[in-house]
């Protein structure tokens, strides 16, 4: 199917890139085999890694795997969930490590334009040394730009501010055969032609490679507020979210999640969540301009759940306390990662809340699994763990994955279904990548998966862009 590499395209890339940037030992490959999915599963090794410093190095390296029909993965910070960026058939990855400039910050036009490589945290310093903000926050801040457009990451404040799509304004891409092209630009409206933008966002890397982004920012919130609101079932919690946006009150993030996981959480950081009645907590943040705006989102938000069975409400308004729980909900991941088999990033419609976590329930009693399930509640993101292990007495305590392992792929499978009757997709944000590839056909109709191979087909006709990812 694909090439293997020749010592004289190793002498060719090492001209192109440098030779300190051309990696082909296994010691030092070994890391570039798997991402941050929890089982850490080894892809297949690549035979060289490459770290280009421009794009017209990036072009020069698709020309020549093009050339020679060698598949190119591209990777940005290796903190993906669904082994996109893991290599399936040996080749070259392509790492943009080195390309993470932050090139530019237009203030009139209140956009910036970053390097692929660039990190997540990195560009939030950047940006608020300068006064201005960036919205969407996926998690990990390790996290590249290439690797968040190209995932089209999310993250808690989606339900106000929107993913990364909504940002970026104008991309620079390479295409299979080292072309380079630039959609967009500094603009807000465009109905020039095919929206080409939208189509490599998202697009894990198999239409074309990513080195650099036109980002939309903006001027920071004034002041914000966290809540934290305990309930006694998950059913409450989730009817009581359409109620807060009945309000009029769009929050920055709205969060459920459940004591099981904080409680281990806590423990594991050291840190103390705000309560520990009920089951189920909602974490609403609201942010505003205006302090007594903000005092009035809080006490309406606070009416409405009291009046429909919350049992408290607390309110962090000091930074140090909404640094806390914030820290506590972005870390249950790493606290019951251990014994984690895979995380389901299934999104359905809003109103599919209560009844896909019902689902949830059902499936976890009809298997015998301890299924923890917790995330967006304002835009329909439910990360359900699939766990070899019981939670039993504020512990978890783990079991043998060989004797569960078809039970748990029926209720990943159940759970996909259910999704997709409701309207749903098996993921929100994360993406497809190696790991769901298989599942597919239980989101999407034969047609749309057809045509999306199409496109495939007419931007990489050899296949040589990331392949093994989606289908």
């Amino acid at each position: 199917m694909f090439n293997r590499i020749k010592e004289e395209i190793i002498k060719k890339l090492m001209v192109i890139a440098g030779e300190n940037n051309v990696l082909a030992c296994q010691e030092e490959i070994g890391v570039y085999t798997y991402d941050e999915y929890v089982n850490q599963l080894p892809g297949c090794a690549p035979e060289v890694v490459v770290r280009p410093g421009s794009t017209e190095e990036v072009s020069a390296i698709l020309k020549l795997a093009a050339e020679n029909k060698i598949p190119v993965t591209p990777r940005g910070g290796g903190t993906g969930l669904a082994g996109g960026c893991v290599p399936v058939y040996g080749g070259i990855v392509l790492s943009l490590q080195r390309m993470n400039r932050f090139v530019e910050l237009d203030r009139h036009n209140q956009m910036a334009v970053v390097e692929a490589g660039l990190t997540l945290g990195e560009f939030i310093q950047d940006l608020e040394r300068e006064g201005f903000y960036f919205p969407p926050h996926p998690g990990d801040e390790g996290a590249m730009f290439g690797g968040m457009i190209a995932t089209n990451a999310g993250g808690s404040r989606a339900v106000k501010y929107g993913v990364i799509r909504n940002y970026i304004r104008g991309l620079e891409v390479v295409l299979a055969d080292g072309q380079v092209i630039r959609p967009g630009g500094k603009l807000i409206k465009n109905s020039t032609g095919y929206n080409l933008l939208n189509l490599f966002i998202g697009s894990e890397g198999t239409l074309g490679i990513i080195t650099q982004a036109i980002v939309q920012v903006m001027s920071r919130p004034t002041f914000l507020r966290t809540m934290v609101i305990p309930f006694n079932s998950i059913e409450q919690a989730i009817d009581n979210v359409p109620l807060i946006f009945e309000k009029g009150i769009v929050p920055m993030a709205l969060e459920f999640v459940g004591l099981d996981v904080i409680n281990l959480t806590e423990r594991y950081l050291n840190l103390n969540w705000p309560s520990h009645q009920g089951e189920v907590h909602l974490m609403v943040i609201v942010d505003s301009p205006s302090e007594d705006d903000l005092s009035r989102m809080t006490d309406q938000i606070a009416d409405v759940v009291l009046e429909n069975g919350a049992i408290d409400v607390f309110v962090a308004d000091t930074k140090t306390k909404q640094d806390e729980v914030l820290k506590i909900r972005s870390e249950i991941y790493e606290a019951i990662k251990k014994e984690t088999i895979d995380i389901l990033d299934i999104c359905v419609p809003r109103s599919e809340i209560p009844g896909h976590m019902r689902k949830v329930q059902e499936v976890a009693q009809k298997y015998g699994l301890w299924l923890p399930a917790f995330g967006h509640a304002g835009d329909g993101n439910i990360h359900t763990h699939l766990m070899k292990a019981k939670y039993k007495n504020g512990q978890m305590i783990p079991i043998n994955y060989e004797e569960i392992k078809d039970k748990v792929e029926a209720a990943r499978q159940e759970l996909f279904r259910d999704a997709a009757n409701r309207g749903g997709v098996i993921s929100g944000e994360h993406g497809i990548g190696l790991y769901k590839k298989n599942y597919l056909p239980l989101s999407l109709e034969a047609g749309q998966i057809e045509l999306m191979k199409k496109i495939k087909q007419a931007l990489d006709p050899q296949g040589i862009l990331n392949p093994g990812k989606i289908f």
